[in-house]
């Protein structure tokens, strides 16, 4: 994919909120280049997990190639970091083929890992991790304000895995998670010609998109994907068991609560998602990163910026 003004290859990225049409953009980008679409999405990766993360369907994958969608089985306790490492792997495959790869998806932390590389912290030894995970939120808080005020500063009060993550690091290694972070690995994106663009449309439209995208998942075989995977008895802290959408069913299927009331919480659960990342692409994001409202003008923008390059 490399052409005489850009010695990089190209990297496409097509990121922004669920439900936001990214999907059909993807698709229509690797029709018209020859591309490979590239999951980004943290719910998608899950074997177990299909209708209920609007994984690409049996149709939507036969336009064009998609990869690292459905790869991971939900009992994997499957992170950014482990994402990263076998996206650093297709990226590169698909540029040996001489090939575009098409990244998509929401999960931002998968973008900021794969792009900008993670802290090489230490495996925190598993005695730190047990006591720091043991204690309440506020005994933690105040255990990190003690102990490394800096990033206490920067956690919200109520985010109880960034607190443990912090006060875990600064006591098994005496550094700050904050200088951790100074000094980034692995990421790819001064390796490759970025090409991104954000699907955002207007909060009404995609709110009332989620709520119906809601609907004809309950009635298309989302509860019966929950059951299945709440029949494996797997830890309900894995993150396949805390996606949007399958904590609703669980209570529905243990019989805590009815099915409209299933269905009103995961509806409310995806807009506050799509609410989330919208907001992280908004102030997560360099400002030069291109925008859209819609598919059709994700589209026309994307490939005005590949003839660019």
């Amino acid at each position: 994919m490399n052409t005489s003004d850009s010695p990089k290859p190209r990297l496409a990225l097509i990121a922004g909120p669920t439900a936001s049409g990214k999907s059909a953009v993807a698709i229509d980008l690797a029709v018209a280049t020859g591309g490979v679409i590239v999951n980004a999405d943290a719910s998608q990766v899950y074997r177990d997990l299909s209708l209920l993360t609007a994984r690409p369907s049996a149709e939507e994958q036969a336009q064009a190639e998609h990869r690292l969608y459905g790869m991971v089985d939900a009992a994997t306790a499957f992170s950014a970091a482990d994402w990263a490492e076998v996206a650093r792997r297709e990226v590169a495959a698909i540029h040996a083929e001489g090939r575009l790869p098409i990244l998509v998806g929401g999960t931002g932390l998968y973008i900021r890992t794969l792009l900008d590389g993670i802290a090489p912290v230490p495996e925190i030894p598993g005695e730190i991790r047990a006591v720091v995970r043991a204690l309440p939120l506020e005994s933690a808080r105040f255990a990190l304000e003690e102990e490394d005020p800096l990033a206490a500063a920067t956690i919200g009060p109520r985010d109880s895995a960034r607190v443990a993550r912090a006060l875990e690091v600064i006591r098994a290694t005496g550094r700050s998670i904050l200088a951790w972070r100074m000094t980034r690995a692995g990421g790819i994106g001064d390796t490759v010609t970025l090409v991104p663009l954000i699907v955002d449309p207007p909060s009404p439209l995609l709110y009332e998109r989620c709520d119906r995208r809601l609907e004809r998942m309950f009635d298309g075989g989302a509860i019966e994907e929950v059951a299945a995977l709440l029949e494996r008895g797997l830890d309900p802290a894995l993150p396949a068991m805390r996606a949007i959408g399958v904590p609703p069913l669980v209570a529905y299927l243990e019989e805590r609560c009815d099915r409209a009331a299933a269905l009103a919480a995961a509806q409310q659960a995806t807009r506050n998602y799509a609410k989330r990342q919208r907001t992280w692409f908004r102030h997560q994001v360099p400002p030069t990163w291109r925008r859209a409202e819609d598919a059709e003008a994700a589209y026309s923008c994307l490939m005005k910026a590949m003839n660019e390059i």
